[in-house]
């Protein structure tokens, strides 16, 4: 199963807001089974917007968006939706009861802007909004899945955490781990991550992450993980490989880790 990751936001692409947003959902739907196959920041422009999710459609099997869904002018992630799905933007009944209820219970008006965030396309679901007031968007169009969430980073995590046990693929687990080794630069150990890789082809992934100074001071976090239909099974997998690493890598420098 693929999953697609858009982001939407003139503030991602400035660089004034840091896209947490991505990294919190990407680790999230790897850890439910999926293999994210992108992520892609597009800005507040609905031909963008409608860009993203098109192309999602063309590779993923679901799609989660971030961003665009308040009451200013900007926020046109739900429309540009609408129009990916070639489907109407309808007032929706039951996020029309859950937005209201949020302006009731503080007692201020359900104005034209705050009533926009009750608008979707024909056919999708509501998702409740926990922390803030914009509910978050669910539909499946063409045997895909989509979900957009907000861009407030704890509303986001809100939603997200409530729908994840429907969003999980059934018998497919994900596990990392990671091993840092010292005084071998990366390019150093490179010969051992690749044979690592061929004599475990296609049952783990390594990395490797330099985290001190290359010339003097090397130090490299190796990570590794593995995907399949048995927990145990690819705990040891992972485990065997940095096992396998370790034993090489001190064959190199017996001090390293």
């Amino acid at each position: 199963m693929k999953a697609y990751v858009i982001t939407i936001g003139n503030e991602i692409l400035k660089g004034r807001t840091i896209n947490t947003n991505a990294a919190h959902i990407g680790r999230v739907l790897t850890y439910a089974g999926y293999d994210v196959v992108r992520m892609v920041v597009v800005p507040d422009d609905i031909d963008e917007i409608v860009w993203a999710f098109r192309d999602g459609l063309s590779k993923a099997d679901l799609i989660v968006s971030t961003g665009g869904l308040g009451p200013t002018f900007d926020d046109k992630t739900v429309e540009a939706l609408a129009k990916a799905l070639n489907l109407e933007l309808e007032l929706n009944q039951e996020a029309y009861s859950m937005v209201k209820s949020k302006y009731d219970k503080l007692g201020v008006e359900l104005t034209r802007e705050r009533l926009k965030m009750a608008y979707m396309p024909k056919g999708a679901k509501p998702l409740p909004n926990p922390v803030g007031t914009a509910p978050g968007v669910y539909i499946e169009y063409g045997g895909r899945r989509i979900i957009t969430l907000p861009g407030v980073p704890a509303e986001m995590e809100a939603i997200l955490d409530e729908v994840l046990p429907q969003l999980r693929v059934p018998g497919r687990y994900y596990y990392e781990e990671s091993v840092v080794v010292r005084g071998i630069m990366e390019s150093a150990l490179a010969p051992v991550v690749n044979e690592v890789m061929r004599l475990n082809a296609g049952l783990v992934y390594v990395k490797s992450h330099p985290r001190g100074i290359e010339v003097n001071k090397p130090t490299v976090e190796v990570e590794v993980s593995a995907s399949g239909s048995s927990e145990e099974e690819v705990k040891n997998r992972v485990r065997n490989a940095i096992n396998e690493i370790l034993s090489r890598a001190r064959s190199i420098n017996p001090q390293c880790c």
